[in-house]
């Protein structure tokens, strides 16, 4: 409060001529709280000298438990005589003199709940309640101690007057009244005629007198009646009638007659002939003859259409049915150490016979620390058989842990496969064919695979399983120096030299492979033996000669342990040291028949950052250093936000491609560089691997690492899965279908335990729907025109950005063009609108007032 006080005494020294402004305040109103519902309220603010003076000094005469003080009328008016507008009374000047009573109270606001120290509390009525307070309830005071003060309290409506808006007349125009008048009838009998027997006779009615009354009808006026609606009921169908003929029997009587056909003469028939109803007739007619021979002789009318349908939902359930259906699961019970599943690929030639390679579920710190024993348990491919769920048919043995492994199309017997020590392997098991129910002709391997029945395996032959040792190797020295990620063959129409040119493969067999791998290489392998260089001597080649173990094929002895890649290519980032790291690769094989330039799409890996890259494999010379060095990638993407685990093309469309990885699925087309098609959201668990559908080309199928495998629908659902099944505990590391039969199929789905599921596909995710192949094709095209018009939009915004730029830099040199003269006088012009708007809002605030003579400061 001192500080106040100084203000108002320096202020009041200021002040030469006091009188005037005594005169203007006269006329000021007191500042009440009615605003706050309390209009008997008056706020004040008491310096120390006031309080001294009416003895209301603060903690002293008014304190928290009394902060109340009653002040004589006339008191107050000596202050107002001796001190005038300085006293502080002379707010509430005029409330004091029109109060009724001898004495004012004056209440201490501790709490500066009306804005100032103290208020005056200016009527009768209030100091009584202030001093006297209502009683009220225990159960209210209970209930208002927990009510804060600033909570809204209801208060009841208040009756108003009627005002008409119009209302009256809609009302009358909506209510049921009765348009005709009410009749009232009376009847009377007599007294003596109460509980009489009542006897009917009949008699004629025109020989009585007023026996026969007629009722003639005739308009009424007061009565009527206007038919708005009607409700008929119509059916529009033609009138059935049934009529029914017999024939009158007669007494049968043996008869005979005898005639011939009446026939037309030749003048008739050539008249006919010539007259146009009959030429007409026979145009209208041939056409609709034409296409019923057409239709009886395309399709069978005959067939038993509810019999068919039958036989297809035989081997199904429900086709209401969606969910995966387990059949069989195979698991190593032999094996001595946990492994996990790391690929899987089904027998291209023998129903019911699946391959599955296994790696120890370990990490590279762990891997490094129990190397000594991992070397001493072997590194298995198992092929297992629907016809024994617990015995390997066969045991692949490997130098270390395969991570990807794929059958030879043109030859089943043959396999190759990616270690986790950058070696590719060759398998050749042919020998063991009979042992598998493999096909041979005579002693010749056959170049196309038939189709062999299922469960030909016997389970009594299978209780010892047999271990394949490899037949090639290739050089650790030369190949890969990380683990391998993907392998596949290139097809049997073409094959490439160093450079990377594509050329015919006149041999008609598979016999190049490429592979990717972590150390940021991409190699393609020759099976075939390479010509020396130099002759060598017969004794050199004594020299090098290997005995070969009894059990193992010399089918790749030229290649074993000297395997060296024929073409290597390093995917380089440019602008820094770093490569890109491929984990998996997909290649056009329609293209490479056409076209040298062959494309091919890469995962790189590097920080787990799901690049997609389109690119070609082939070499070409650096003009500044004379290597041989890829071309530059066509694009790069970065949409997935992890490893990418799956790049495969659909079997529908050769040029759309399927990427699982991270948190995310996408689908790209190929020739499409701005982005891609379809990108889901952020699923709520890692996705570890996905497959298209082999029948239905809007399907496919996505494994989480929670065990849960999202089967989407693109033509039930794009925005999410079309439904989620959980399939194990574990996470899914491979997801691989299979068609059985063109009613059965399967899927098999591995988890990290090393448990191989195969499940049955229902009825509805294996049934392509009508035209879905035509539909899925037109979701992809408006998706590509889609990204085109994105991508106009995007460079019409450009275009803008630089126009809005370009008027940004010429209004700035304006600007700096303004002469000396013209941006003083701007500068002065916001400087008089700066001291305007400072005026008006201290007006405003009621801190400067207007008078006729000007503004002046109201101090208080």
């Amino acid at each position: 409060m001192a500080p106040k006080q100084k203000q108002k005494k320096k202020s009041s020294r200021g002040k030469k001529s006091p009188k005037p402004i005594l005169a203007a305040s006269e006329d000021m109103e007191p500042v009440n709280m009615e605003s706050m519902g309390h209009p008997e309220i008056y706020p004040l603010v008491l310096t120390t000298k006031t309080q001294e003076i009416f003895n209301c000094r603060i903690d002293e005469d008014v304190t928290d438990e009394q902060p109340y003080k009653l002040i004589n009328k006339e008191d107050i008016f000596e202050d107002l005589r001796n001190r005038a507008a300085v006293s502080d009374f002379h707010p509430v000047k005029k409330i004091v003199q029109e109060y009724p009573g001898n004495e004012l109270l004056l209440v201490y606001d501790k709490d500066f709940k009306y804005g100032l120290n103290f208020y005056l509390i200016g009527t009768e009525e209030g100091k009584e309640n202030y001093l006297n307070p209502p009683e009220v309830p225990e159960e209210q005071e209970v209930y208002k101690e927990h009510i804060p003060e600033d909570v809204y309290v209801y208060e009841p409506p208040v009756s108003k007057p009627w005002v008409s808006l119009g209302s009256e007349k809609e009302i009358e125009e909506e209510s049921v009244m009765e348009s005709t008048k009410q009749i009232t009838y009376m009847i009377s009998q007599k007294r003596s005629e109460f509980g009489a027997p009542v006897k009917f006779s009949d008699q004629n009615a025109s020989s009585v007198k007023d026996a026969y009354i007629e009722c003639t009808a005739y308009p009424d006026k007061n009565f009527t009646l206007k038919q708005l609606e009607k409700e008929v009921g119509m059916q529009a169908i033609p009138q059935i009638k049934d009529i029914s003929t017999q024939t009158e029997w007669t007494y049968p009587k043996n008869a005979t007659t005898q005639y011939y056909p009446r026939e037309f003469s030749e003048e008739e028939k050539e008249t006919l002939k010539q007259s146009k109803p009959l030429v007409d007739f026979l145009n209208n007619a041939s056409i609709s003859v034409e296409i019923a021979l057409q239709q009886n002789e395309i399709m069978n009318t005959f067939i038993d259409d509810w019999k068919h349908l039958a036989e297809e939902e035989g081997t199904f359930g429900d086709k209401t049915d969606t969910h995966l259906k387990e059949y069989q699961s195979f698991t190593d019970l032999h094996s001595p150490t946990e492994k996990m599943i790391t690929c899987v690929s089904w027998h291209p030639t023998i129903y019911g016979l699946i391959a599955v390679s296994v790696a120890v579920r370990l990490s590279f710190e762990d891997r490094v620390y129990f190397s000594g024993k991992l070397l001493l348990q072997p590194s298995l491919i198992l092929f297992w058989s629907f016809s024994d769920p617990i015995h390997p048919q066969l045991m692949l043995e490997s130098p270390d842990d395969i991570f990807c492994f794929k059958f030879c199309p043109s030859d089943p017997n043959i396999i190759a496969g990616g270690c986790i020590n950058g070696q590719i392997v060759l398998w050749d098991i042919t020998a063991h064919a009979d042992r598998i129910e493999n096909i041979k002709a005579g002693s010749s391997r056959s170049t196309k695979a038939t189709l062999k029945p299922m469960f030909l395996l016997e389970p009594e032959s299978n209780k010892e399983a047999m271990y394949i040792r490899h037949c090639a190797v290739s050089s650790i020295e030369s190949g890969h120096k990380k683990v391998i990620t993907d392998i596949h063959w290139l097809s049997e129409t073409f094959e490439i030299n160093r450079m990377g040119s594509v050329f015919e493969n006149r041999s008609g067999i598979c016999c190049q492979l490429v592979t990717c791998s972590a150390d940021c290489t991409i190699c393609f392998w020759d099976i075939r033996p390479q010509k020396p260089l130099t002759p060598q001597t017969t004794e050199k080649k004594k020299e090098e000669s290997i005995e070969i173990p009894f059990d193992v094929p010399s089918t790749f002895l030229h290649l074993d342990l000297s395997w060296k890649p024929l073409s290597k290519i390093r995917l380089s980032k440019g602008e820094t040291s770093l490569d890109h790291c491929p984990t998996r690769i997909s290649l056009n094989e329609d293209r490479l028949l056409y076209k040298t330039e062959v494309i091919m799409y890469c995962i790189p890996a590097v920080a787990q950052d799901g690049e997609v890259i389109y690119t070609d494999w082939k070499m070409e010379k650096d003009p500044e250093t004379g290597r041989l060095m890829p071309k530059k990638p066509v694009s790069i993407h970065t949409i997935h936000d992890g490893t990418v685990h799956t790049v495969q093309r659909s079997p529908f469309y050769n040029d759309i491609i399927l990427t699982v990885g991270g948190w995310n699925v996408a689908i790209w087309k190929e020739g499409v560089t701005t982005g891609p098609l379809f990108q889901s959201c952020c699923a709520p668990k890692m996705y570890t691997s996905g497959h298209w559908s082999l029948t239905r080309p809007g399907v496919f199928y996505i494994g989480r690492e929670d065990g849960y495998i999202d089967i989407w629908d693109l033509l039930e659902k794009t925005h999410e899965p079309a439904q989620s099944q959980n399939i194990c505990i574990s996470m899914i590391t491979y997801i691989k279908p299979w068609i059985f039969s063109a009613k059965q199929q399967f899927i098999a789905i591995a988890d990290y335990y090393g448990t191989l599921h195969i499940l049955e596909i229902p009825w509805t995710l294996s049934r392509p729907s009508t035209n879905e192949m035509t539909s899925v094709n037109h979701y992809f095209e408006r998706e590509v025109k889609h990204l085109e018009y994105v991508e106009q939009r995007k460079n019409i915004r450009e275009q803008e950005k630089k126009e809005m730029e370009l008027e940004m830099e010429k209004k700035k040199i304006k600007t700096y063009q303004k002469s000396k003269e013209q941006m003083e006088a701007e500068l002065k012009m916001d400087y008089e609108s700066y001291l305007e708007l400072e005026k008006t809002v201290l007006i405003n605030l009621g801190l400067l007032k207007v008078t006729e003579k000007g503004p002046y400061l109201d101090v208080v």
